[in-house]
């Protein structure tokens, strides 16, 4: 898990806006003077840092006989910030040129954060079909999405080594492990690869017809030993 000043920056903080947010949220009401000397912020960068964050929508001016700062809160801040976001995004979309139809290529995904933001698009634009393998964490993490997809009635198989409740999807208990993850969507699209730590991770991307068909037949092979050995005697 990321520190809270590294996770307050994706809602367009810079970090020593980031810090002087976290210390205003505790301390409550301060001055310039006052969060420069908690902070260990050189002054000049306190007062920049702080009319940044008031002009985020992050932090209030109180005036009194000494300007005083106060945090605005986090539920507040943040869903001023998503919300504004949104509003832009509805904005932007029917304004943007049109995508190329995507290349046949491969593609390659670096880092933990950008491999599960492909891996959640590709299943929320799931219309038929969907086969994946990921670690535990990561499932657990999917869940919720998934059975959004079990819901609109799409086919969902799973291949996990561990307990996994999702009524409507077909699970296939396997000995996957090793941070691999293996997604195939639609029969088009495949995104296959590690996750380790942070930007050491690298997934390959493609919808590439041979490369699909490779990690099809790949996940139905496991699928047919993990039903053999649903049979064997113990």
């Amino acid at each position: 898990m990321y520190p809270i000043t590294e996770e307050l920056l994706h809602f367009g903080l810079t970090r020593q806006e980031a810090n002087l947010y976290l210390t205003l949220l505790e301390q409550g009401e301060l001055t310039g003077y006052e969060a420069a000397k908690l902070t260990g912020i050189s002054r000049s960068n306190t007062y920049t840092a702080l009319a940044g964050l008031v002009e985020k929508g992050a932090a209030y001016i109180m005036e009194e006989n000494v300007t005083r700062y106060t945090a605005v809160p986090f539920p507040e801040f943040s869903g001023n910030v998503i919300r504004r976001l949104t509003e832009k995004q509805k904005s932007l979309l029917p304004r943007l040129p049109e995508r190329k139809t995507e290349q046949q290529g491969y593609i390659t995904i670096r880092g933990t954060e950008q491999i599960m933001d492909k891996l959640l698009t590709m299943i929320s634009e799931t219309k038929q079909r969907l086969y994946i393998s990921v670690p535990d964490d990561i499932l657990s993490q999917i869940l919720p999405l998934l059975r959004e997809q079990v819901g609109e009635e799409k086919k969902v198989v799973v291949l996990t080594d561990t307990d996994c409740e999702l009524p409507g999807a077909e699970i296939y208990h396997t000995g996957s492990g090793n941070n691999q993850i293996r997604l195939i969507v639609d029969s088009t699209k495949v995104l296959t690869g590690r996750i380790s730590s942070g930007e050491n991770s690298t997934c390959l991307y493609s919808l590439n017809r041979n490369l699909v068909d490779i990690f099809k037949d790949m996940l139905k092979n496991e699928i047919r030993l993990s039903q053999l050995e649903a049979h064997l005697p113990d």
